[in-house]
């Protein structure tokens, strides 16, 4: 196989609220945790263990002010996106890594505001819109409006 992949798909709850940061310019970033969970039963002791795993999730431009405005701790969401590495120097000189999560498609599966139900939000990086936030699939941004035709 010639091509390479990568493609990441989390369900998991948010740790933290949406931290948000605007650039000049307009542009914005938006960060997160979000806490993914593995259960099974150990079977030596019959005992069930739950193992989590942290992941850091970052959302560009109106995808981050969609996710700051309807997500808070607790949620469960779901992401689509690539794993990108990155380091930086810390403030005591030590070069310090980190692995994230940058999101090109999310959908909201539960937030606070509905009371766990399933609202359904799904948003796209490209171009989502906070319109109307209770739609069940975002419109593509790319369509051309003449190509609604029935048929």
């Amino acid at each position: 196989m010639s091509g390479t992949l990568n493609k990441v798909m989390l369900i998991g709850h948010l740790g933290d609220d949406v931290k948000i940061h605007y650039f000049e310019g307009g542009n914005c970033i938006g960060r997160f945790p979000i806490a993914t969970n593995e259960s099974y039963t150990n079977k030596q002791t019959g005992e069930k263990v739950t193992n989590t795993d942290w992941h850091n999730i970052v959302v560009r431009n109106k995808a981050a002010e969609i996710c700051e405005k309807y997500l808070s701790k607790g949620d469960k969401v779901y992401v689509e996106g690539r794993l990108k590495n990155r380091q930086w120097q810390a403030e005591d000189g030590t070069t310090k890594y980190t692995t994230e999560v940058h999101v090109q498609d999310f959908t909201f599966l539960s937030t606070k505001s509905d009371g766990g139900a399933n609202q359904g939000v799904q948003a796209m990086n490209s171009g989502a819109t906070a319109a109307d936030p209770n739609p069940v699939h975002s419109p593509n941004m790319d369509s051309d409006p003449s190509d609604d035709l029935p048929f």
